[in-house]
């Protein structure tokens, strides 16, 4: 485990937008000795924040370079993700996102960038997504969920993290399923919608698990309802996915990972993957991600391209079947 005096003066050190103090340059750095830039295309706090800081102040210490962490929220993700497609590609600006502002928004609306104008470096994690209760809905379960929604239409209130988003994709899903009717209620990020659960603003919400979601399903001011993944979440091991409820469409999950403008040159994507796999990999970095849920991936970059292209064309087939238009 590094030192983490090299790392923080204080907590304020990782706030937006934060730079992560270096260490003495090498003597030959790469590619000099200049701050990398590193987007998070969310208001801070939700998961992306809680695992992708930590991980960056160990990036950091490994390429001996200051890295600046930067939220710029909105629109699903779309806004930070299309600066970063707008960025110069010399390996100095990156981003840090779920995938779907690339390989699920584009197939929804008519964005500022396309698939083609940013290439994968490293994935991180991939993270299930809890749908959960908050305190103003009085059902217990996810079927009492769906009689609500079918009885009275417009009664639940459904809040995720943005129209277009992996959780509003869900919410379609289910409504196509069951016949039930919600209303969306879309935020900007995790952290408001987090905040309006706690005080009940809303019926129920879907979000990727992190410190502040475990902490209010302790305390019982949200409770699951369903999870989604290839496997049942290991920490809540008692709840059921939404393909065991009999919605495989509504089974997403939601994967992070490092994107560069297309063109960042192959050797600085090679060295950056390098070195996010081999911080992944360390216990403090697992014990992050478990902690939370969520699952670490390894894959060269040329694989993690791959992956999101077939993503890409899953959720074009998702949108299509199902009709969604926004």
């Amino acid at each position: 485990m590094h030192n983490r005096r090299h790392f923080l003066a204080s907590s304020a050190a990782l706030t937006s937008p934060a730079l992560l103090p270096g260490l003495a340059w090498a003597e030959k750095p790469w590619p000099e000795a200049r701050t990398i830039r590193v987007v998070i295309p969310y208001v801070a706090g939700g998961v992306s924040d809680s695992v992708g800081r930590r991980l960056l102040e160990q990036v950091s210490h490994s390429l001996g370079q200051s890295i600046i962490v930067d939220n710029k929220g909105g629109a699903g993700g779309t806004l930070g993700m299309g600066e970063v497609a707008r960025a110069k590609a010399d390996g100095y600006t990156l981003a840090l996102s779920a995938i779907s502002p690339l390989t699920l928004q584009p197939h929804l609306m008519k964005l500022p960038y396309q698939f083609k104008d940013l290439v994968g470096v490293a994935p991180m994690m991939y993270s299930p997504v809890y749908l959960m209760a908050t305190t103003a809905f009085q059902g217990k379960t996810f079927e009492d969920m769906v009689a609500a929604a079918k009885a009275k239409p417009g009664s639940i209130r459904w809040a995720t993290s943005g129209i277009g988003s992996v959780g509003h994709i869900m919410l379609e899903q289910v409504q196509a399923k069951t016949g039930a009717q919600f209303i969306h209620v879309p935020y900007k990020g995790i952290a408001q919608t987090v905040t309006d659960a706690a005080s009940a603003q809303f019926e129920v919400m879907t979000g990727n698990p992190f410190g502040t979601i475990n902490s209010l399903i302790d305390q019982g001011k949200l409770r699951l309802l369903a999870t989604t993944g290839p496997k049942r979440a290991p920490n809540q091991s008692a709840i059921a996915t939404l393909a065991e409820k009999g919605i495989p469409e509504a089974n997403l999950t939601s994967m992070f990972g490092f994107l560069a403008p297309a063109g960042t040159p192959a050797d600085v994507i090679a060295r950056l993957n390098k070195v996010i796999l081999a911080e992944i990999a360390t216990p403090t970095i697992q014990d992050a991600m478990h902690a939370s849920d969520n699952v670490s991936i390894t894959q060269s970059a040329a694989e993690f391209d791959a992956l999101m292209q077939q993503e890409s064309r899953n959720n074009a087939s998702i949108v299509k079947k199902a009709n969604i238009s926004i």
